[in-house]
């Protein structure tokens, strides 16, 4: 009599599909098969090469559930219960629905009989086989981040654009090997975001045009693939493990939707920063310009023109005192112009659920934004502010180099290497080992000390370019003079790049504005009474024609309290000209200078 019946197999990793376990275990179902007079057609056959125990999400699991529920077959053959699923509760759902559907599931590793004995034994082997999944992912897990903490890099999931991944031997670890070609497509992403300011875009387009190749040699250069070069600290010599996790999924989103993955009910997260793992890598850009990136990456989050029409010298930059809610352009038209004003986001009533949260009163655009420029091109023309502070990064950096540490672990593990090497050519030179095992040996060591060598020149490569960074002397006094040349007539968004490097934030209060800059000051000294005076007096102001920042505002001058070496503060109701003349300094301390 022909008993028609399926079959199931399933491998969960890559590993075994190359070792040909799926293969094995329908070898043996086949056979089983045979001896037992069951026939079961080629497309009866199903696998799930590479699926998980632990989902029920497979292929040929829902096809064969699919036939089942279609009345089409009487008996399922499955090697053993941890093929169906690794966990419990999933293999008494199966077999339940299974058995509801008329069909005999037969296990070659299980008791075939059906008593309440031989049930309950395969209700523990599925149990035990959950047990063994939750053990190995725990091991697997726990081994993983033990490596991580030694530096093993054999727990990074690949290297990326740039390097090669080498495995490795019986005589040395894995490790990440620099491709000079690609590195060289690295440094160049790197320096035109940071200081060509070219745009993701852009720079993809130059990619593509010059024919750069990608890992692959198959795709173009996206956006989004530069985004994450950009964003890997692996580039500065500081890889990290654990920086995702697991998590179930929030939300399905349309591209999941047309890919057909609704099903996936979980994703990667980022986990907190202070539990990555450091792993150390060759760097291929120095710390500096790494930083350079991540700082220009939240520029364009903040100064991004999203919608706006006409660009404005202080966007992005003017922060409310009294709500700490930013300030956008607004405006309002007489008979015969067109006013426009800073206006607080807290004053919109309709923006919030109880109604306006600030009383502070918009400003004048025009006004404002000749004041601060005003401020600034008065800083840039002191040459001892800049000087000082150049001077002081200068010596910090000689005086505590991050990359000392790293140069000085590569340098002992050159010298290693070379006695490495020279204790096998002595070796065979005696005769204690055979040109075979010299040949094995020594090529291994030769890349090794090449990525070593590689790495050294990176690192001496990026000390050149901070000290180079570091003199700008020269550049600036060149700069300032161009810029006292051409101030009144620069366009709005070449002002706009001067002030974004300088200006930290702008706080505007109901009687005072704060100028936060990134230009450490000299310490103050009282001399006045109405605060504190910096003893270092810029130059005096030309007297003009004064006007009001603000119709209708208060006329009283409010007493100036201390404020920073790297900001100044003036009253926002007085006239231009009693504008400057009533700065005093914060006692904040002061950013970067570029």
């Amino acid at each position: 009599m022909i008993k028609p019946a399926a079959l199931y197999a399933r491998v969960s990793s890559d590993r075994q599909k190359e070792n040909h376990t799926i293969a094995s275990q329908v070898a043996a179902l086949t056979q089983y098969a045979e001896m037992n007079g069951y026939v079961v057609p080629p497309e009866w056959q199903f696998q799930d090469d590479g699926y998980s125990g632990a989902t029920l999400v497979r292929p040929g699991l829902e096809a064969l559930r699919d036939l089942a529920a279609g009345g089409q077959i009487e008996t399922v053959l499955i090697y053993s219960p941890d093929r169906l699923s690794r966990k419990y509760a999933y293999q008494v759902l199966l077999v339940e629905e299974l058995a509801r559907c008329g069909v005999d599931l037969i296990f070659l590793r299980a008791p075939s009989g059906a008593t309440a004995e031989d049930q309950l034994l395969v209700q523990f082997q599925g149990m035990i086989a959950e047990y063994e999944r939750a053990q190995i992912a725990e091991r697997s897990r726990r081994g993983k981040r033990h490596r991580a903490q030694q530096g093993s890099i054999n727990v990074l999931s690949g290297a990326p654009y740039g390097y090669r991944y080498v495995k490795k031997t019986d005589t040395s670890a894995a490790y990440y090997e620099v491709v000079e070609s690609e590195a060289e497509v690295v440094r160049f992403i790197f320096d035109a975001y940071t200081r060509q300011g070219l745009s993701l875009g852009a720079i993809a387009g130059v990619l593509n045009q010059r024919e750069v190749p990608t890992r692959t040699r198959q795709s173009r250069w996206e956006r989004p693939t530069l985004w994450r070069m950009l964003h890997n600290p692996a580039y500065a010599g500081r890889a990290f493990y654990g920086k995702t996790e697991l998590r179930p999924r929030r939300r399905i989103t349309r591209r999941l939707r047309q890919r057909g993955l609704c099903s996936r009910d979980s994703s990667f997260r980022e986990r907190p920063r202070q539990e990555w793992i450091e792993i150390p890598v060759p760097a291929l850009v120095s710390e500096a310009i790494f930083a350079l990136a991540q700082e220009q990456f939240e520029k364009n989050k903040r100064f991004s023109p999203r919608r706006t029409l006409e660009p404005s010298l202080l966007q992005g930059l003017l922060v409310c005192q009294r709500c700490g809610y930013g300030l956008y352009r607004a405006s309002t038209r007489t008979s015969q112009r067109t006013i426009h004003y800073y206006r607080c986001l807290g004053r919109d009533g309709y923006r919030h659920l109880k109604g306006a949260v600030c009383d502070n009163k918009p400003i004048r655009q025009e006004q404002l934004d000749a004041v601060v420029w005003q401020e600034i091109v008065r800083l840039l023309e002191d040459p001892s502010l800049l000087q000082a502070e150049l001077d002081r990064r200068l010596q910090a950096a000689q005086i505590t180099d991050p990359l000392k540490r790293r140069e000085d672990a590569l340098r002992r593990d050159q010298a290693r290497l070379t006695k490495s090497m020279e204790r096998l050519l002595t070796g065979y030179q005696e005769n204690l080992i055979t040109l075979e095992e010299l040949r094995c040996r020594m090529p291994e060591l030769r890349k090794q000390q090449r990525a070593i060598e590689a790495e050294l020149q990176s690192l001496e490569m990026t000390a050149v370019d901070q000290t180079r960074n570091l003199r700008l002397v020269e550049t600036l006094a060149q700069f300032r003079t161009r810029l006292c040349a051409r101030g009144n007539v620069l366009e709005v968004t070449e002002r706009q790049r001067v002030v974004r490097l300088l200006v930290q934030e702008i706080l505007v209060g109901r009687d005072n504005i704060t100028i936060r800059h990134s230009i450490p000051m000299p310490a103050s000294s009282p001399d006045s009474n109405d605060g504190v005076r910096s003893s270092h007096q810029p130059p005096e102001p030309n007297t003009g024609p004064s006007y009001l920042l603000r119709s209708h505002g208060q006329h009283a001058r409010d007493n100036v309290s201390r404020f920073g070496p790297a900001s100044i503060r003036f009253p926002r109701s007085r006239l231009l000209a009693s504008i400057v003349e009533s700065r005093s300094l914060d006692a904040t301390s002061g950013g970067p200078v570029m």
